[in-house]
């Protein structure tokens, strides 16, 4: 059936410039959420919509909309007449932001190792020998990138091999927290993450679901203390907003 020529607006399916107005409050959101938990933005930080719009090369309406997003997550505070600062970040936030995610992926490497099909641990080994020449290209902007990216496509293979695409999606969600570009600029991080994933891999072939599991975890626990740490040794438990 034909839609009504004279279709209210509303009904009218939506256009390039709104969706790539969500998409660039997506991206402000996960720059600022980003340098939150990396600390770059501290508690009591206030973040000026101007400033923030011309760093990034946007305007002022996506970085508004992605500030009402992070006031959601109780990532910032609005106070009247003064705008959005950065709320406190503590241990326990640190915690539960990468318990959540590792019990997630508990559940997807579970389901994992008995779905799996060769072809795609055939996939996952392609993606780690790139990985590989990835960490040992020299360091810069490019090279962290190239590696986040890889670390991407690893856990989108492994975790769509589940099967259950409804909690990988979750924690596609909950991985948002998850600076990945801080710890893919470090050269230790990326040998112990390759290292582990070959492990993953190997315990896949052999369908041993608790090496599987226990190689899945670590990525988890591994960034918590790495986080932690970073966060401690720059005073940002320490710190509340004035």
């Amino acid at each position: 059936m034909n839609a009504p020529v004279n279709a209210p607006v509303s009904a009218r399916p939506r256009g390039r410039r709104t969706l790539r107005r969500a998409q660039l409050s997506d991206e402000v959101a996960g720059h600022l959420r980003a340098a939150i938990m990396s600390g770059k933005l501290r508690p009591g930080t206030y973040i000026r919509l101007d400033e923030t719009a011309a760093e990034l090369g946007v305007s002022i309406t996506p970085v508004r909309e992605a500030l009402l997003k992070l006031r959601g997550e109780g990532m910032v505070q609005l106070e009247p007449h003064r705008g959005h600062f950065v709320l406190p970040l503590t241990r326990q936030d640190v915690n539960d932001i990468f318990w959540l995610q590792a019990t997630i992926a508990r559940e997807l490497a579970t389901s994992a190792t008995d779905l799996i099909t060769e072809a795609e641990i055939g996939e996952l080994d392609h993606i780690i020998d790139a990985m590989v020449a990835a960490v040992g290209s020299a360091p810069g902007a490019e090279r962290a990138e190239t590696i986040a990216r890889l670390e991407f496509a690893f856990h989108r293979v492994f975790n769509q091999a589940s099967g259950r695409i409804k909690l990988a999606w979750f924690l596609h969600n909950a991985a948002r927290y998850m600076p990945a570009l801080i710890y893919a600029a470090d050269p230790q991080w990326g040998e112990a993450a390759v290292d582990h994933h070959r492990q993953l891999v190997a315990a896949l072939r052999r369908r041993d679901t608790a090496a599987v599991v226990e190689h899945t975890v670590w990525q988890f626990t591994d960034a918590a203390r790495r986080s932690t740490e970073m966060l401690d040794e720059a005073g940002i438990f320490a710190l509340r907003p004035a």
